[in-house]
């Protein structure tokens, strides 16, 4: 039997080495995984009293079809209180929207990451939640955009815009810092698609998730034969990426000696693989992005301040949605239409009572989790708007939500909900013990507004505020604000 503090994990699948890497990764975070080869194993198991108690279900070789779905309905009918998570090579979002209306709970894609199981797991089995209600890890819905598409109107995040366009017509590295799921990549493939090097993709790496042994040979290339299990010359990102931008996601995550070694790169332009004698020059230029405060990473030891300094020529920091609940309608709104072009998926409105629900929670996973929260709604929604009572998962995280939810902060949330809802630019007039702010404190605000929403333009943001271009600049000055705000 297993440990009472463990929670327990039925896995449905016939291979040996993926219930053992399965079982590896629930280990690290106090799972206790049991393996079924297939559905009449699994039936056994759940039917038998001595078998301990599970909380999770993970179907793996999902295929969609009708026997895919007969699968769904299978295991529904032996456990349907239990979260069942699907595993698939398949990619599509149609696929995921198959599955979910067919009973599942949320759909994962090969190759298996750790991160994204465990936090799927968690959530499945976080009793705060209503029954049978998850917040999904659900397929991304790629779309590069422009930065006059990107949705916004706080002015941290248009003035955080504001210094990206700007950085996008100069060659220079840029670092962009912000909490997980804030939209780092989506700002990074805009200042790219800007830039002259917009004619050619984005490479991206995400350093976060490559082992510390094959750093190297990732971001340089190897030649055959120059470790264990080279068999042929590997091509790096950064050749890759010749001519064009390499996007360092989770920079933060590089082994220390790897560091010297891309601060090499970036000095010298030059490059040289793994087992190689050859030195290689190439034209890249890095945008960097990090879920943590690389300069308190630098003060601890554990990154590189010159490397710092390297890539933090221009510093993008995107707040957290948290911070700029003004902007949930009209994301809602943008993810919506996004989610309603994907095979399977009809166009949906929204209510305001369903925007009241989302303005009122703090979205620890940022954008990315309110994509995840409207695409599951979406799925499962059989009207032609999005109410209230579809997102019965998120009120209830709201009620054991730790944030601060005074009388005064109410009151302020529900004044700004209906500006919000119309698309209200966001300028915060009270301050959280809820005394109006100082007239240059919001002054400031719809400076940084105006210069992030007019992408920098300081004549036409003069023009726009009623203003001479040099008191324009006067009030920077007496502000403290640069003129890329």
């Amino acid at each position: 039997m297993r440990p009472d503090p463990t929670r327990g994990l039925l896995l449905i699948d016939d291979e040996p080495a993926q219930r053992r890497l399965v079982t590896a990764i629930g280990a690290r975070a106090g799972w206790w995984v049991t393996g079924a080869p297939d559905v009449d194993a699994a039936q056994k198991f759940l039917n038998d009293p001595e078998s301990p108690k599970v909380d999770a279900i993970l179907l793996d070789h999902w295929l969609p079809g009708p026997a895919g779905t007969e699968i769904i309905e299978q295991i529904r009918a032996m456990r349907p209180d239990l979260p069942l998570l699907i595993l698939t090579a398949q990619t599509s979002v149609a696929v995921a929207v198959e599955a979910m209306r067919a009973g599942a709970s949320d759909f994962l894609v090969k190759p298996l990451a750790p991160d994204r199981l465990l936090a799927a797991l968690d959530t499945a089995t976080d009793r705060r939640r209503a029954s049978g209600e998850l917040r999904p890890l659900s397929e991304k819905i790629s779309k590069t955009l422009a930065f006059e598409e990107i949705v916004g109107s706080a002015p941290r995040f248009r003035a955080a815009l504001a210094i990206a366009a700007k950085a996008a017509r100069a060659r220079v590295s840029v670092l962009i810092e912000g909490e997980s799921g804030s939209g780092k990549e989506v700002i990074a493939q805009a200042i790219h698609s800007s830039s002259p090097r917009g004619r050619k993709p984005m490479v991206t790496v995400n350093c976060g998730a490559i082992p510390e042994n094959l750093v190297e040979s990732v971001l340089f290339g190897h030649e055959k034969g120059a470790f264990t299990g080279a068999f042929d010359r590997h091509i790096g990102r950064f050749e890759d990426a010749d001519g064009s931008t390499l996007f360092l996601d989770e920079v933060g995550e590089l082994p220390l000696d790897t560091q010297v070694k891309l601060l090499r790169a970036l000095e010298s332009g030059e490059i040289q693989r793994v087992g190689g004698r050859a030195i290689q020059t190439v034209d890249v230029r890095i945008i960097a992005a990090t879920n943590r405060r690389l300069i308190e990473e630098v003060a601890a030891g554990r990154f590189r301040e010159d490397l710092y300094y390297r890539l933090n020529v221009v510093h993008v920091d995107i707040p957290p949605l948290r911070d700029r609940s003004s902007d949930i309608p009209p994301l809602a709104r943008h993810l919506l239409a996004r989610i309603a072009e994907q095979p399977g998926m009809s166009h949906l409105s929204i209510t305001d009572d369903a925007l009241s629900v989302l303005m009122a929670y703090g979205w620890p996973g940022n954008v990315r989790q309110l994509q995840n929260a409207l695409f599951r709604a979406a799925v499962l929604c059989e009207g032609n708007a999005l109410t209230a009572a579809d997102f019965p998962h998120i009120a209830t995280e709201s009620t054991f939500s730790n944030r601060a939810d005074d009388y005064h902060a109410r009151l302020l949330n529900g004044a700004s909900a209906a500006a919000a809802m119309s698309n209200g630019a966001g300028i915060t007039l009270y301050d959280p013990d809820g005394n109006l702010r100082t007239l240059e404190e919001i002054e400031s605000d719809v400076i940084r507004l105006a210069i992030g929403h007019y992408r920098g333009r300081m004549t036409e943001v003069a023009r726009r505020l009623g203003i001479g271009r040099s008191t324009l600049y006067r009030k920077l000055g007496e502000l403290g604000i640069g003129d890329a705000a």
